[in-house]
This record gives C-alpha cells, structure tokens and sequence, in this order.
C-alpha cells in the first residue's frame, strides 16, 4: 500500500460522511471488526500454506477473500474485480443478515483450536455501525489492500495498529483499555523475562503488557524449541468484547497464531480453588481501579479480602495465582497505598506477609490522561518469602513538562532516572522531600499498612474531574474513618470499655 502513514486518516474521512457512525469509539469499532477479518484471512493463507489438511471454521462464502475481495488493481490503481463486488444495500444486508449472524454462530466446543473459536469469540458482542453500504465499500477497499504477508508492510502496519490502539486514550470511556507503551515496556524490561517462562495479565485489555513482554523476550529466541516457548508464553483474560477482539488482533498481527486470549471475567471464580495449575510465573497488569463489582463478585473472596473495589479484587486475584518464586509488576492508584479501611489493610498485610513487596514506583500524575488523573503507582513483588524491606522511589516529571498529553505522552526515556536508580539503590532527599527511601516491613505495618510514603510535595492543589474528586476523598474518607475506629477501639480497651 503506498501510503500507510495516511491509513486511518482516509477511513475516519470516509466514516464522518456515514450517518450511523457517531465518534471515535465507534469508528476505532468499525476499523477493527475488519482489520479482524482481513488480518485473519491473511493469518488463514499461512495456516492452509503449510497444512494441507487445514479447515477454515468460516464457511467458504463468509471468508474476507470471498466477500470482501483481494487486491487486483490495473495500471490506475482502480480494484479490476470492483464490479463484481457487492456494495450499497446488497452489502449491507450480507454484512448485518448472513456475515455477523453467521460468525456469531459458529460451531465451537472445547475441543475447538483456540485459533478458530477466537473467530465466534470476537464476533459474540460486536456491531456494525455503518448504515450506509458504498461507504462501507469504500472502507473495505482500502483494507483490501494491505499487504500483511508481506514483511516490512505488516511490521509497518503493526505500528500503524498501534497508534489505532493509542488513539483509545482520547476515545472517552474506551481509554481504561489502553496503558501508555512507555508504562508497559518499562514494566517488562524491569521483570526481566527469561525464556519458558509463562505470562498472565487477567485484565488485558487490548494487549499492550502482552506485546511489551513478546518484545523484552525476543532477543532469547534462539532454536525452534525456544520459538515454540515464546509462542505460548503469555496468558490474558479480558472481561469487554471491544478490547478483546484488538488484542486478538494484535497478537494475530505479531505472528503468535494461538492467542491464548480469552472474553471472560477474572473476578467470577472463587481464588481459593485455584491450583498450581492455574499460576503463572509472571504477572504484568494495570487493573481496573475506579470501578466497583457487584456484591455477588466479592463471594469469591475470603471474607478479609472482599473488597468493593475492582482493583483490591484483582490484587487478590494475582497473588493467589502467582507461582512460588513468581515475580509481578502491577500498576495501581494512590488510593491502594494510604487505604486503612479493613479490606485494603488485609490485602496489603497479606502482600508483606507472604511475598516480597521489594520496590514501589511513584509514578507522576497525568501519565493516564486524559482518560483520567489520578496518581498511580508500580508495585514489584515476587513470591520468594516475606517482606524484609520495600523501596520507594518518586518518579518525578520530567523538565519542561507540565503535565502529559495526547501531544506530550509519557515516553520510555522519561523512566531512565528510574531505571539507573534501580541496580545502584540509594536514599535521596530532595528540598526536605524523600525521593527514594527504603522501609523496613515491620515500620509498614506501623503505619498501619498507609504506604503513601516518598509522594509528590503539592506546591499547589492539582483540580481533578468532579468525578475524580469525589472518588478520590471517598477514599481518604473511608482511610480516615478506619484510622478513626481502630484509635477508639485501641482507647476502649485500654480502658475496659466494650464497644
């Protein structure tokens, strides 16, 4: 294709002329069930090229070669085979009557290959916006002409896929998908991946600490056994159809042919049945965080652990299936760190107890925005023993930067202070403010678990959302509130009094 650069730009033109497409989230929707399909069909080539006995699970009619077509242009770059094509209502209709029911409906079971139920999978919960079936024609005409079996034009457009992916931030509630690639490849090279070894991320969103890790694990492959390994080294459950069906096809696009990606919900089953064959050696994720499950989710929880909020859940989830000697990164907000009510200081004094919380990162705010402001941070552990010391190291803003933007973000540069810091540990105090500071396990608890520790000094008060703003003193009233009774409780005792 001679212009990728320009790709999304003439299918988003195409989109605005369309009455049934109605903004970004929507239009990234539309681009991505079809990218689906012709990244799949071109995936479905290979497969077939080199088995012979391969069965396509989409019946031969609603195949993307058949339906959609494939590039055959004449010396004026039109399609030679465009008028035998269906466009306008004829396509509409074989795309909302015969394609979307036919793919919704495909016959899996559980001896299915993952690489074919992901087809049903994808399509379970996915629409087609566009009312209006030359446009779609046209839209289908530039995809038509990707070539994805070419090398360096599919290796271009997995970057082009990956400023699709980006563009999330800005789509309104679609950007709690997406984590900036800067926060997950700094995460993956810090856990210092080693080939065989397995990855999970339970709330993967669209794939991104999936990539990140392929990518920190590419330089070990070596022979055709390390290949294999690479392969099937990473694990990602997503709860939203959406963000399920670009990570499918963002690990479709990076040449892993079984994604092991499933549509489920890690919170819906109870952690204590989950066996050594359920854990994994790493664990890399950004968990929900702002959210609250209904109350049935927290039956199963221990009863200490049951907490309202998604990403206590998920902080429960990770260390009940985090291998002995595992190792985990995981990004949560300020909230988790000064939390004293009773679920946030079991969570955390199970953490301490049983694994080794051996550094948090105190990442700078905005690196979210604009899908949101609050401050969050990294917590490493690993799963080798109790914690004997954890450090706590300040990321600060880099100069001459204010805040993050979509113009502005947050790159992988930003995070080398971090990085050099991080095999050379040392305290700094900058201004009269801890910047690094090692705790010992036994001063946490002291605290009552409140690890709001080498934070940010507020020269000026930060003016979050509304939204924001309520859930952020909802916390520190709920932490102020714990403190509160467990003072009185501790009074009450000393002086005899039951309460």
């Amino acid at each position: 294709m001679s212009s990728l650069g320009n790709f999304v730009k003439r299918l988003r033109d195409i989109m605005r002329n369309d009455a049934g497409i109605n903004g970004d989230a929507q239009r990234i929707e539309q681009i991505a069930w079809l990218l689906f399909l012709k990244v799949y069909d071109t995936k479905e080539e290979d497969w077939e090229f080199d088995d012979d006995d391969y069965e396509s699970i989409i019946p031969e009619d609603c195949r993307w070669h058949n339906w959609a077509g494939v590039e055959d242009r004449d010396n004026e770059g039109r399609l030679i085979n465009e008028h035998l094509l269906m466009t306008g209502d004829e396509l509409l209709d074989f795309v909302n009557n015969k394609l979307f029911p036919t793919l919704r409906n495909l016959p899996v079971s559980k001896s299915t290959p993952i690489n074919k139920a992901i087809v049903k999978t994808t399509f379970e919960d996915t629409n087609n916006y566009m009312k209006d079936g030359v446009l779609l024609r046209q839209m289908i005409n530039i995809i038509v002409c990707l070539h994805l079996d070419n090398y360096e034009e599919a290796h271009a457009f997995g970057e082009i896929y990956e400023s699709i992916l980006k563009e999330l931030q800005s789509a309104g509630s679609a950007g709690e998908f997406y984590t900036p690639r800067a926060v997950t490849d700094f995460m993956a090279q810090m856990i210092r991946p080693v080939i065989g070894e397995k990855m999970a991320d339970f709330a993967c969103g669209t794939g991104g600490f999936i990539i990140s890790w392929l990518k920190a694990l590419e330089s070990q492959k070596k022979t055709v056994e390390d290949r294999a390994a690479f392969d099937t080294s990473v694990y990602g459950i997503e709860k939203k159809q959406f963000p399920y069906m670009l990570c499918v096809t963002n690990l479709l696009l990076h040449d892993i042919d079984t994604p092991r990606i499933y549509h489920d919900n890690s919170l819906l089953k109870d952690v204590l049945d989950y066996t050594e064959d359920d854990q994994f050696d790493v664990v890399l994720m950004n968990p929900p965080y702002g959210g609250n499950e209904k109350t049935e989710v927290k039956n199963h929880f221990p009863s200490d652990l049951a907490s309202s909020e998604t990403a206590d859940l998920f902080m429960s989830v990770i260390m009940y299936r985090l291998k002995q000697n595992g190792r985990a990164a995981v990004i949560l907000p300020d909230g988790f760190l000064f939390g004293t009510d009773n679920a946030k200081v079991a969570i955390k004094k199970k953490l301490l107890s049983e694994f080794n919380l051996h550094t948090v990162i105190r990442m700078p705010h905005s690196v979210f925005a604009p899908y949101t402001s609050i401050t969050t941070n990294i917590l490493f552990f690993d799963r080798t023993g109790s914690t004997k010391e954890t450090w706590f190291y300040r990321l600060d803003m880099p100069d001459g930067y204010k805040n993050f933007s979509k113009t502005k973000p947050m790159k992988l540069e930003h995070f080398a202070p971090a990085i050099e810091w991080w095999d050379n540990r040392e305290e700094i105090t900058i201004d009269g403010f801890d910047k690094a500071k090692k705790y010992t396990a036994e001063e946490l608890a002291e605290k009552n678990y409140n690890i709001d520790l080498c934070g940010f000094p507020h020269e000026e008060e930060e003016i979050l959302p509304p939204r924001e703003l309520i859930q952020q003193y909802q916390e520190k009233r709920a932490s102020l509130n714990a403190d509160i009774d467990r003072i009185l409780e501790q009074i009450s005792c000393i002086l005899g009094i039951e309460v």
